[in-house]
């Protein structure tokens, strides 16, 4: 045994230069890979015999179908004096029962064919969606199309939904990161639908013909469009949905309110939330873009050098170099619809709060004086290019973004032009994006935190409008 000890050893000792010397030749450093060639996936586009455009995805690996309905509806479409509207609907649509299913049996049935149908309604889109295991499509396709076009609206779940938004405005203002994404988001939309909020008054004037009205102005066939994934036989799967989903003679064409874009008024503003914390949470920003402008391809690396990125310019300086936040960001939220915000945020100690606020506007200035560096360049160009294939992880979300490229009236080619508009993109385009879309002086700065400890007074930065943060909640009747 002790010979075989001695032999192995040795063996060992004999074998491994062998072995140094191909790890020297693996050097990752100089490692050729071939090209990186992603072809994007396709999905196929039918028009059922109401109208209606499906896109179909088909997917075996496992015996599920995601089925989700894409509505032309939002809360921009709301009144102003009812705001909470429309979210209201998207949630008691699902919960309110439906096609005189009560909600309890509704429930029941659903956990029963471990099926799963949800609904909501957004800024500008509302959705319904379903998933189920291949062999309960039939009965879950029904209730999905119950709930999509015939809520029951149950006056009971009406008033629990209601409860549920009243908790909520009670607790609005517990968390200051909460409060300053609201208040920085009203300021930039102010006098826009897109900066409405619901209140104590709004929620309660809310009633059940409100929710029937809503339904029936925007949920109709004409106006949505289907996304399928998962395990079918196309043929069977579109005679399903023809039989679900039967021609309907609407009494007129469906007009979606006028709702105009937000106003370009670059007027800066300061307000300041009083907030009991050691903590300051930071927020500044105005209007941006719609997807429509020609240097959107510029704003996206943009972007990502100045606070996109784990190395991006805020978080470089902010964070690592002058360790005065942990998270620190900034964000182009391109309007598909309406123009979007350009945002940057932060939290940092209470001391150190006007040094915060300098550095970050200093930094964003910067961009506006002289191009980006050909390495920042380079890496936003590859980081989104290497990227792009991220988005199409699973058959539903390929299936889904095909859909919303038509609900938002995206151009043919858009995803397959996408790469090559992104290498285009030189650093004179991203200093012309930054000086047609940055403007520190015309930011809506918001600011929640404990004044008191300020390094300097927030009117260094201008007049300053403080918040009121009191809960005006109703006395009960």
């Amino acid at each position: 045994m002790r010979t075989l000890i001695i032999s192995l050893c040795m063996l060992g000792t004999l074998t491994t230069p062998s072995f140094s010397a191909e790890q020297s030749l693996a050097n990752p450093r100089t490692i050729k890979f071939p090209e990186l060639n992603f072809q994007i996936p396709k999905a196929e586009r039918v028009v059922l015999e109401c109208g209606m455009p499906v896109y179909l995805l088909r997917d075996t690996e496992l015996p599920i179908i995601n089925l989700t309905a894409m509505v032309r509806v939002g809360s921009v479409y709301e009144p102003a004096a009812k705001s909470g509207l429309a979210s209201m609907v998207g949630s008691v649509m699902r919960s309110g029962g439906a096609g005189g299913i009560a909600p309890e049996k509704m429930d029941d049935e659903l956990e029963f064919m471990a099926s799963a149908v949800e609904s909501a309604i957004g800024s500008d889109m509302g959705t319904v969606s379903l998933a189920t295991l291949k062999k309960n499509l039939g009965p879950t396709l029904q209730t999905f199309r119950d709930v999509l076009l015939l809520p029951d609206f149950k006056e009971k779940r009406l008033e629990i939904a209601r409860s549920q938004v009243v908790e909520a405005l009670r607790r609005q203002n517990d968390d200051p990161k909460e409060i300053a994404g609201r208040e920085v988001g009203r300021a930039i939309y102010a006098g826009h639908p897109l900066g409405d909020i619901t209140t104590f008054e709004s929620v309660s004037s809310i009633t059940r013909q409100d929710l029937v009205d809503f339904h029936q102005r925007y949920f109709r066939l004409d106006n949505m469009i289907l996304a399928v994934s998962g395990d079918f036989e196309q043929a069977a799967l579109i005679k399903e949905l023809n039989s679900i989903f039967k021609p309907v003679k609407y009494s007129s064409i469906i007009e979606l309110p006028q709702v105009a874009q937000p106003k370009q008024l670059f007027q800066g503003e300061v307000l300041y939330g009083k907030k009991d914390v050691n903590q300051t949470v930071i927020r500044m920003g105005h209007l941006g873009l719609t997807k429509e402008a020609p240097d959107i391809y510029a704003v996206r690396l943009l972007d990502y050098i100045l606070g996109g990125s784990f190395t991006s310019r805020l978080t470089m300086e902010i964070r690592t170099n002058q360790g005065l936040a942990y998270s620190v960001g900034s964000h182009f939220d391109i309007g598909r619809r309406f123009t979007g915000s350009f945002v940057a945020e932060t939290e940092t100690k209470a001391e150190s709060t006007a040094k915060t606020i300098n550095l970050m506007k200093k930094i964003i200035t910067e961009l506006t004086k002289e191009p980006v560096s050909d390495a920042e360049l380079s890496a936003a160009r590859e980081y989104m290019i290497n990227s792009f294939m991220f988005g199409f992880t699973s058959p539903s979300s390929i299936v889904n973004q095909r859909a919303r490229l038509e609900y938002y009236g995206y151009p043919d080619g858009y995803l397959e032009k996408y790469r090559d508009n992104i290498a285009k993109v030189t650093k004179k385009d991203i200093l012309s994006a930054a000086l047609k879309y940055l403007h520190t002086d015309a930011f809506k700065l918001v600011v929640i935190g404990d004044s008191t400890k300020f390094d300097q007074p927030l009117s260094t930065f201008g007049t300053v409008r403080e918040l009121d943060l009191k809960l005006n909640i109703p006395k009960p009747q």
